[in-house]
C-alpha cells in the first residue's frame, strides 16, 4: 500500500493537521471510523488489526487525505471501540468523518508476520521444493491462510520462517498441495 497523499486538514471535518514527514513511510490500513457515538464528537473505530495498541492514547491515524488524528481517550464496545480524537468536537464534526479508513505506519515486533511483508514473497517447503507466490492473507477462525498465486491455500500455522518480502518457509503436511 501507498502512503495516502498529504492533505490541507482544513476541509471542516474537524481534528486533523497536516502530516509532519509519514508521506515518505508506507502506511497500512488499520481501521475505519463507522459513525459518530453520542453527542460530543466521539466515535465508533473498527479496526482490521488486531494490535489494539493502534487506539491506544497518544496513537496517531491518518485519514487518506493526509489528515492525522490524535487519539486522547479509547474503550472497547461491542468489538469495536469508542474513540475521542484531539479536535473533533460534536457531533458534526464526528459525522464527517463517518466511514473515514484510517492509516497508520507498521510496527516494530521482530516475531510478528506482517501480511504487507508476505505479499509476494516465495514460499519454499523446508526441502527447498518452491510451492508458489503469495498472492494475499485471508481470515479464517483456526489458522488464517496464505493464499498462493495458483490458489493453493496454507494455514499460517505451518511457517517456519521469514524473510520479509523475499521468502517464506513451510513446513507443511504431505498432501496438503498438489505441487506436481
Amino acid at each position: 500500500m501507498t502512503a495516502p497523499a498529504p492533505g490541507d486538514g482544513a476541509d471542516g471535518a474537524g481534528g486533523g493537521s497536516e502530516p509532519d514527514d509519514a508521506s515518505s513511510t508506507p502506511l497500512l490500513g488499520v481501521g475505519r471510523i463507522v459513525k459518530p457515538h453520542g453527542l460530543k464528537g466521539d466515535v465508533i473505530v473498527s479496526l482490521t488489526t488486531n494490535r489494539y495498541e493502534r487506539v491506544a492514547v497518544g496513537s496517531i491515524l491518518q485519514a487518506e487525505d493526509g489528515r492525522t488524528f490524535e487519539i486522547v481517550r479509547s474503550s472497547p464496545h461491542r468489538g469495536r471501540f469508542i474513540v475521542t480524537f484531539d479536535r473533533v468536537n460534536g457531533i458534526d464534526a464526528a459525522e464527517a468523518l463517518r466511514d473515514t479508513p484510517l492509516f497508520a505506519p507498521p510496527l516494530e515486533d521482530p516475531d510478528a508476520l506482517w501480511v504487507h511483508d508476505l505479499i509476494g514473497s516465495v514460499v519454499v517447503d523446508v526441502h527447498g521444493i518452491e510451492l508458489g507466490t503469495v498472492s494475499g492473507v485471508e481470515a479464517n477462525p483456526a489458522s488464517d491462510l496464505l493464499v498462493l498465486a495458483g490458489g493453493g491455500l496454507i494455514p499460517l500455522r505451518f511457517v517456519t520462517g521469514s524473510e520479509p518480502g523475499v521468502r517464506v518457509t513451510v513446513d507443511i503436511p504431505d498432501g496438503l498441495l498438489d505441487v506436481t
